[in-house]
């Protein structure tokens, strides 16, 4: 097959494409800048303005690209984290609109954002009504934008991103404390994470990509644990102390409005990628600290 990926040379992007790669698709990645990558016989890096007709049969799109939510949320930043998903999805929808033969399925970022923060209601793709935060502004935007590509008749998935563990991405920045001796719960520790091992969100999108599902898809692990928990595991894992809590002013001072990543959560199920059969790498939290950390 031949796959059309925005956001390809991200961390999700770039272990998607390997595994992708694995089983002998073709990935055709879209970048601002294509001369900076090499072509392999698996690899095609293109730019946006990409001669449409010179493309080959295009078999499923995933829309990954957008803005890093990791920085101080002033007002120009968060613009820029809309508009990036925003201008992106539309540019890959006017490139799907002008195939001659349109692709089997659209797979479109989002993430668990979507339903707000809660500590006590558990959330699931049935839960239709978005939060009233930036984060479910962001993502519900951009759920509505890649709209577009279903009302075009095409299969599409929105890939509700939980907290994703890997070498890279969120765990480097949460393990940080923990490495310098300083790791404890944040505020009271009771706000859920929802996270998922790197090796899931691939084997989640391959699913996606491969299996009749549509709609929103939490990618997710089956197990959120509490931040008070987390961070206990992740400092037995790293083998270093647990100590003091840090208060959650400090963090708000510190971060901004920012720091409702970490400060607060939700807890969010899996239930469609469950019911469907998918078969997960690493449903429990502590085996996917060991992985990554071993």
């Amino acid at each position: 097959m031949n796959i059309l990926v925005t956001g390809g040379t991200g961390f999700v992007g770039r272990n998607l494409t390997a595994a992708l790669h694995e089983k002998d698709h073709h990935c055709y990645v879209l970048t601002r800048f294509p001369e900076n990558y090499s072509i392999s016989d698996r690899t095609t890096f293109i730019s946006y303005d990409y001669p449409v007709e010179k493309l080959p049969l295009i078999h499923g799109v995933i829309n990954l690209a957008g803005e890093s939510l990791f920085g101080y949320w002033t007002d120009k930043k968060k613009e820029s984290i809309i508009n990036s998903r925003l201008k992106i999805t539309q540019k890959v929808i006017d490139i799907i609109s002008k195939l001659d033969k349109k692709p089997e399925v659209f797979i479109s970022g989002s993430a668990v954002g979507f339903y707000g923060m809660s500590d006590e209601q558990i959330f699931t793709e049935a839960t239709t009504q978005p939060g009233d935060d930036f984060l479910a502004e962001v993502a519900t935007e951009w759920e509505q934008a890649a709209q577009q590509v279903e009302e075009m008749g095409i299969r599409t998935v929105y890939a509700r991103f939980g907290v994703i563990l890997g070498e890279k991405g969120a765990l480097q920045y949460m393990s940080l404390p923990v490495k310098m001796f300083v790791g404890g719960k944040i505020g009271d520790g009771e706000q859920w994470i929802t996270w998922v091992h790197i090796e899931d969100v691939v084997g989640i999108l391959q699913f996606c990509l491969f299996n009749n599902i549509e709609g929103p898809v939490n990618v997710t692990a089956p197990n959120p644990r509490r931040n008070k928990d987390f961070t206990k595991l992740l400092s037995d894992v790293l083998k270093r102390p647990y100590w003091f809590p840090t208060p959650s002013p400090f963090i708000r001072l510190t971060l901004g409005e920012m720091s409702q990543l970490i400060t607060k959560g939700q807890y969010v199920l899996p239930k469609k990628a469950q019911n469907k059969g998918y078969q997960f790498s690493y449903p429990y939290l502590r085996d996917a600290l060991r992985d990554i950390k071993t």
